[in-house]
């Protein structure tokens, strides 16, 4: 029962305490405005509405609008906001009950700001940025940047572009855009062009760019005048790795191996091999052959066709295989990147990359046959040609890159000298068992070394005015493909029904192209109130040079005393004919 009263009680009490609150509420008066920008009239966000006495104040919201509830009384009410001038009304009288309309229009402070000149470098290894550049452009375009890059496997930039929509590889090294073949499409290094390593086609080997240099890379599809004109598929800009912004020291190493190749028996070629660097040990080179003379016999006295002296004098006569034990593949990458700046506030910055990669593989019992019509009769293939393949391949990767820019101290200006070197090199021996169109029984054998090099270096500049942009480059590219040694045994049951010599020969090629080229772009804007139009200028021009030898032989024979009986039918061709003693005129 003596609970029952108290909560009556309880009400009264409460009543007591929050009826001068809701007095003084009924009371309060509402100012409300909008705060704007006195020139253009845009609503200002952010800008911050005090009060003076009780320091009470608001902020204003996204359409520049505030409001504040007061007490009856007189204030003075503060506009501020960054970079404009602080307002200041006062004697403003609120009364019970009351809603006035206060409105600021406030005025840029230009006389504290001054003149202030931002200058940045554009970054474009983002998604993000590759997204922004596509919707300005005036072209159709598509890209893939670093970002893009290092959340994949991708090894080099063949295997990165053919992320891009449209885009194919041929080979695991050349580019197919829209359909159209490598010869139809041009390609860009770092604004500058970039020599082919193939002997009949316009073709640049995207395989030879190792990832980690990438920066992105662009595919224009459409033509626009700043642009040359020499493609029909698509124009790839492929740009290699910018100073980062952060200093560092970044190496990964990285050890692969697989059941077919590592801890097996693997067949090389010690006369046809290369070092751990990838670059070919041992006399490959045919000497003085590549220049169009070869050495000749004591006596002899000119003609088209002079008899080789190959005993020491330009061709290794090492034929001999020998059985490795990889013990499993090896990726080295080591970059470092570092900034000065110094007291007068110049900056200076290096950006250096090192990629080593040495691995194996072997590929057994590959397919390599021709078929004809398919036998409906019998309800079977035709075979025109059938083999059987068996490889060892050694392919060894190095690269290089060395970057160094300028700031001066004013930022209006950028300079950078961009290096960049890579080399693929593949040592393999292969074998092939199985019958050719004749049809004979086959024994063949390939040993094969191959070294595809390119260097570029590019020295640019960027200069920022007013309303006025100008770039410059200057650039060379080098590329050579070189095949200093490509052997072929080959051997068929042709003569007496039995596996005997067919032919043996050697292949010496080579192919180096240089290109000298330079490029300026000049950029200026112009305001006529709303309308703000562009105008550009440029000009490009490229010298191009390139030098392909190549030469074969044959080796010939007599059935003389100087050969030993039955040659042509020895099981152990390289160790049994070809050696030194049975090498004649």
């Amino acid at each position: 029962m003596k609970n029952t009263k108290f909560f009556p009680n309880l009400k009264r009490v409460l009543f007591l305490i929050l009826m001068p609150a809701l007095a003084v509420q009924a009371q309060a008066g509402i100012i409300k405005g909008v705060v704007r920008d006195k020139q253009n009239n845009e609503a200002l966000t952010g800008a911050v509405i005090m009060t003076s006495g009780n320091n009470k104040g608001t902020m204003t919201g996204i359409d520049g609008g505030y409001k504040l509830a007061l007490s009856p009384g007189t204030y003075t009410i503060t506009a501020r906001y960054i970079g404009y001038k602080t307002i200041v009304k006062d004697s403003v009288k609120i009364a019970g009950d009351e809603e006035i309309v206060l409105d600021f229009l406030l005025e840029s402070n230009s006389q504290a700001l001054g003149e202030v000149a931002i200058t940045a470098v554009a970054r474009r290894n983002t998604e993000a940025a590759q997204v922004q550049e596509q919707k300005r452009s005036l072209v159709v375009q598509t890209g893939v940047s670093a970002q893009q890059i290092a959340r994949t496997q991708d090894k080099d930039a063949s295997e990165v572009i053919r992320r891009v929509p449209g885009v194919s590889i041929i080979d695991e090294k050349f580019v197919m855009v829209r359909g159209l073949s490598q010869r139809y499409n041009n390609v860009w290094l770092n604004g500058g062009a970039v020599p082919s390593s193939e002997a009949d086609s316009r073709a640049f080997s995207f395989d030879i760019l190792p990832s980690s240099q990438l920066d992105n890379m662009v595919i224009v599809k459409s033509p626009a005048p700043e642009y040359p004109a020499d493609f029909t598929g698509g124009f790839i800009l492929v740009n290699t790795k910018q100073l980062p912004e952060e200093n560092g020291l970044n190496v990964s190493v990285g050890l692969g191996a697989n059941d077919r190749t590592h801890f097996r028996s693997f067949t090389a070629s010690r006369g046809s091999g290369m070092d751990w660097l990838g670059f070919g040990s041992g006399n490959r080179s045919l000497s003085a052959g590549m220049n169009g003379s070869l050495r000749a016999y004591p006596g002899y006295e000119g003609g088209s066709n002079p008899r080789l002296d190959v005993l020491g004098n330009g061709l290794n006569n090492d034929w001999t295989l020998r059985t490795k034990h990889p013990l499993s593949d090896l990726k080295l990458n080591m970059s470092y990147n570092h900034t000065w700046k110094t007291e007068e506030g110049q900056k200076y910055g290096l950006l250096a990359a090192l990629n080593y990669s040495n691995t194996y593989k072997t590929q057994l019992d590959m397919e390599n046959s021709l078929y004809g019509p398919y036998d409906t009769s019998n309800d079977k293939p035709v075979a025109l040609r059938k083999a059987t393949d068996n490889q060892y391949s050694n392919d060894v990767r190095l690269g290089a890159m060395l970057n160094l820019s300028l700031h001066p101290r004013d930022n209006r200006h950028y300079f950078e000298w961009k290096n960049i070197f890579n080399q693929i090199a593949k040592n393999r021996y292969a074998g092939r068992t199985g019958f050719n169109a004749q049809p004979d029984n086959i024994n063949d054998m390939e040993y094969y070394y191959s070294a595809r090099t390119t260097y570029n270096t590019q020295l640019t500049g960027r200069h920022t005015f007013t309303n006025d942009r100008i770039d410059w480059s200057v650039g060379y590219a080098y590329a050579n493909r070189n095949l200093p040694d490509r052997r072929l045994i080959e051997r068929t049951d042709r003569t007496e029904q039995r596996m005997g010599i067919y032919r043996i020969s050697r292949e010496f090629t080579r192919l180096d192209e240089h290109i000298v080229s330079a490029g300026s772009n000049y950029r200026k804007d112009f305001h006529f109130g709303t309308f703000e139009p562009t105008l550009k200028a440029g000009a490009y021009g490229e010298y191009r040079t390139r030098t392909y030898r190549t030469r074969q032989f044959q080796y010939g024979w007599q059935p003389d005393n100087t050969l030993p009986q039955g040659f042509l039918f020895a099981d152990d061709v390289q160790g049994d004919v070809l050696t030194d003693a049975n090498y004649g005129p």
